[in-house]
């Protein structure tokens, strides 16, 4: 097997960072439908990006373990639930990655 680098370290650090942020920001996402007592809608939504939170824990295990296995076993799961996501091609992203497996090491011992 060929060595990881660290751009695919990053990558799957951004990634597991990423899903942690979107677990995090649900109950703000929802918090104006609740006012509204839109709570049917606010438990569909939450229900629906529930998988967030226990997807990033697990990814996030994995990339701090070099378990390269799980990594490839969780990245299908990811991207069935976000294929339909569509990033124009006049994005101006960069490489958003770039030094997450940093940032993530530094969240652990946190």
């Amino acid at each position: 097997m060929s060595e990881v680098t660290p751009e695919a370290k990053d990558m799957a650090a951004f990634i597991a960072l990423a899903l942690q942020s979107i677990s995090e920001g649900i109950d703000a996402s929802v918090a104006a439908w609740e006012k509204r007592d839109y709570w049917v809608k606010a438990d569909k939504f939450r229900m629906e990006w529930m998988w967030t939170g226990q997807t990033a824990e697990k990814m996030k295990s994995a990339v701090l373990n070099d378990d390269w296995g799980a990594i490839a076993m969780l990245m299908p799961q990811i991207a069935s639930k976000l294929g339909n996501v569509v990033v124009s091609d006049n994005h101006r992203l960069g490489k958003p990655w770039a030094g997450a497996y940093t940032l993530l090491a530094l969240h652990r011992k946190l």
